[in-house]
């Protein structure tokens, strides 16, 4: 886990014993939930301690989490995918069909919400809280669901981006127009959707696999760009970048990150 300062330009680096996959920041001042490949954990960067909250996937390490979110209501929802690297960071195939998009409120369990799913990626909310966004990276598609914002429930999905030619559809954030900027692993791009589902623009990067990314900066008007370096080509010396970019656009800004509430009442050590 790497925690980069842009003010100050430094980046500090966290080693775990398993992928870090997703993570959310929470109530508690400096804390994070972070979702490793087989459990989700609270983190607090700055001093070190840990806390486990749920217990190990049973099918870690042949499941495992991968992208993830937590809703206006501070629920953290999480995919889990079949396992594409191996012991020694060697490429898997992956399974479909191995996946679920699960629901985390807190305490040690999780709730199913949506089975039978290939790679889970894009987590994000429209600004009205009316809409729910959520891709399946091997189906190259992302679907919308009405979103109750009271009770935090879906209704039934249906395409909203699907079938774009450049790469395949990874993580994704949700600016305050109601765009989605989302990300094209092996296509090396970022794509603005519009809330119709049309392509607003096509932001070029200089790298192949673009994995995910979030706004940030005093104003939320700079779109920080996660990069993957796995199986890149030696010309591909960026690969594995953390990328910032101003979009340029006027009144434009991202939507600050919700946090998750569901953390105990008491953090400890684990």
């Amino acid at each position: 886990l790497h925690v980069h300062d842009p003010a100050a330009g430094t980046t500090r680096t966290h080693q775990f014993e398993q992928p870090v996959v997703a993570l959310s920041l929470t109530d508690r001042t400096g804390w994070l939930l972070v979702a490793l490949g087989g459990q989700i954990i609270l983190f607090d960067p700055d001093s070190g301690a840990r806390e486990t909250l749920t217990p190990m996937l049973p099918d870690w390490p042949d499941l495992r989490f991968n992208d993830g979110r937590s809703d206006p209501n501070g629920t953290f929802w999480i995919g889990t995918m079949g396992n594409n690297v191996g012991p020694h960071g060697e490429a898997l195939p992956v399974r479909d069909g191995m996946g679920t998009l699960y629901l985390y409120r807190g305490g040690a369990s999780l709730e199913a919400v949506e089975e039978s799913l290939g790679i889970p990626n894009t987590v994000c909310w429209s600004p009205d809280r009316r809409h729910f966004y959520f891709g399946d990276t091997l189906k190259n598609e992302i679907r919308v669901y009405p979103y109750d914002a009271d009770s935090g429930d879906i209704g039934a999905g249906k395409p909203f981006f699907a079938g774009f030619g450049r790469g395949l559809p990874d993580g994704s954030a949700m600016d305050s127009q109601g765009y989605l900027w989302n990300c094209r692993f092996g296509g090396g791009c970022v794509v603005r959707v519009a809330p119709d589902g049309g392509i607003d623009r096509v932001i070029e990067m200089p790298v192949k696999n673009i994995t995910t990314c979030t706004f940030g900066g005093p104003d939320l008007t700079t779109l920080y760009v996660t990069t993957a370096a796995a199986d890149r080509a030696e010309t591909d010396r960026l690969a594995g970048s953390l990328f910032a970019i101003e979009t340029g656009i006027a009144g434009l800004a991202g939507l600050a990150e919700n946090r998750f509430t569901g953390t105990p009442a008491r953090i400890g050590s684990g």
